[in-house]
């Protein structure tokens, strides 16, 4: 994908802190941030809080990965946030918990109808896309498109960007984020926009727009950084 001139760069705001419990501690427990695509969302998430957290890599597809996370959860996947209420396993499970617990960092838009499309949204990606996910696979370093071209995936694709678009028709804040500014859904959609651009799929131009955006939200490109640094690790 083309990379957008200097005068064309994104101004992407960086989430101040809001702390509802001041102390409160999280932990977050992560995968290869190259490979791991659901570790990525739980971090957006809490990057939107703007609350201090720790953070605890576990490289995935080893022969002590699975006891290592056995350790900490009986789901035994990433990511896991260990908070004062307990270990929380899966990353829109750990969405909604930020949202409770960080009301004033407005996670999901304010508008009503905006956020039950927004919970609408993630709640489809959580549970499907299937022909995408997996003939797609994230990897912060690919760069190649897909072949041949699958049928299956180029209808998750295409209803992909529909959702978007259902997104983008009901937001009621301005900004370059399918509600506006940053929300949960960003975060929970972040990884589909690396694969679209990392297997090089030719977009619309709102849609590569928003591409766009997530790869400059200073929280991403601190991912990518270092999940590219993973490389040879």
């Amino acid at each position: 994908m083309p990379a957008m001139k200097d005068d064309q760069t994104l101004k992407i705001p960086v989430c101040t802190p809001h702390q509802k419990v001041p102390n409160m501690s999280l932990h977050l427990i992560i995968g290869d941030k190259l490979l791991s695509s659901w570790s990525l969302r739980g971090a957006l998430a809490l990057d939107l809080t703007g609350a201090a957290y720790t953070e605890e890599l576990i490289k995935l597809g080893q022969p002590d990965t699975r006891a290592r996370l056995l350790k900490h959860s009986p789901a035994g996947k990433v990511p896991l946030l260990k908070t004062e209420h307990g270990t929380i396993a899966d990353s829109l499970a750990i969405a909604e918990y930020l949202a409770e617990q960080f009301p004033e960092a407005g996670l999901w838009p304010k508008d009503t109808a905006a956020r039950a499309q927004a919970r609408s949204a993630c709640a489809q990606m959580h549970s499907g896309f299937f022909a995408m996910r997996g003939n797609m696979p994230f990897d912060l370093s690919h760069d190649a498109p897909l072949s041949p071209t699958i049928p299956d995936v180029e209808a998750d694709i295409q209803r992909m960007l529909a959702l978007w678009a259902e997104c983008r028709a009901v937001a009621t804040d301005t900004g370059p984020f399918l509600f506006g500014s940053a929300t949960l859904a960003d975060a929970i959609f972040a990884p589909i926009a690396v694969r679209l651009r990392t297997y090089q799929v030719k977009l619309p131009a709102a849609d590569e727009a928003y591409v766009e955006t997530i790869y400059q939200w200073p929280a991403f490109k601190a991912w990518q950084k270092a999940g590219l640094e993973e490389i040879g690790q």
